[in-house]
């Protein structure tokens, strides 16, 4: 199995770079966003948006440093992201640990976020790319457009395939396509293949969210940093539970329908109901599409260390268990 050590070997240096610029915009003389900024950012995680700036800047020929603020930026919205998700769905666990509204509570979580935001702006600035800054304001526009889209899906057991993928495009993959579109601008690249660009980090991050809710269902707890099941109890109507409402047997039907209803049922039983149908390799088979497309919008990259991560990139995505 790919090991992601390994896809970022190419700019395993220029990630610490990445890591030092986090850190010291972090150091707000406020104590508490220092506070919680170190304990999200510390937390870990897989790092693959910032990356994604860095492999795809430098793939086509960029070597400057902008790239390691702009990486940083787009760490930055992320985990803003993630702070008002996990307050928003009420979460406690993520990355194996407690979430920062379980630690510190809703409305510094909510706080911090709004921070994170103002600061990755203020930093975006000092890339000095106005396209750049359409690309990034956009993309948040986008994801919380996403966020409002999910929240009207929650607990509608009628939610199609083609919706909820809307709401992955909008809410997970956006940052992706942002990430490897914005490392295109950054290396004065073509237009061409800005829009390739574009499209590979879109369908990697949709790949990407489509694996995320297989491992929802045949993962461990302690592999994936979250509570296996959560999406099911939140009543979050994803690809497997919209797959099984689509082809199987009424009492599976009946089942899932009202646990995504009600939030609530009897999460072995839903889970046989997911593995007696196709229900979780159709979800696969829709992401390794997905790693596909996005392995198809790098024809035109010229050979590299960083074209090939990029590549391995598509594997990856839908080749691991957590």
């Amino acid at each position: 199995m790919l090991k992601l050590t390994d896809l970022l070997a190419p700019v395993a240096r220029d990630m610490e770079s990445v890591d030092a610029v986090i850190r010291a915009r972090l150091n707000s003389n406020v104590v508490l966003i220092r506070t919680i900024g170190d304990y999200i950012i510390g937390a870990g995680g897989k790092r693959m948006r910032p990356a994604m700036v860095l492999l795809m800047a430098q793939a086509l020929g960029y070597r400057g440093p902008q790239q390691h603020l702009l990486a940083a930026v787009v760490e930055f919205i992320h985990t803003a992201t993630l702070l008002h998700d996990d307050v928003v769905d009420e979460s406690d666990l993520r990355r194996g640990r407690g979430t920062a509204n379980a630690v510190f509570g809703n409305a510094a979580s909510v706080l911090v976020g709004d921070y994170l935001y103002s600061r990755a702006f203020e930093m975006m600035v000092e890339v000095d790319s106005m396209r750049i800054m359409r690309i990034m304001s956009e993309a948040t526009t986008v994801i919380a457009e996403g966020e409002v889209l999910q929240l009207l899906n929650v607990h509608d057991p009628d939610v199609s395939e083609a919706r909820y993928l809307e709401v992955v495009r909008f809410k997970t993959a956006k940052l992706f396509e942002a990430a490897a579109e914005a490392g295109a601008v950054l290396a004065g690249a073509s237009a061409e293949q800005q829009v390739a660009a574009a499209a590979y980090g879109r369908h990697i991050g949709t790949a990407f969210q489509l694996v995320d809710d297989v491992l929802d269902y045949s993962g461990d707890a302690s592999a994936l940093g979250k509570n296996v099941g959560d999406d099911l109890r939140e009543g979050k109507p994803t690809l497997p539970l919209i797959r099984v409402l689509e082809v199987g047997s009424a009492e599976q039907r009946a089942l899932v329908r009202h646990a995504i209803e009600h939030g609530e049922a009897d999460f072995e039983a839903v889970a046989r109901a997911i593995h007696e149908t196709d229900a979780l390799d159709h979800a696969r088979r829709s992401a390794l599409a997905e790693a596909e497309m996005a392995r198809e919008a790098l024809t035109g990259l010229a050979i590299s260390p960083c074209r090939d991560s990029l590549l391995e990139f598509c594997a990856f995505a839908v080749d691991r268990d957590r």
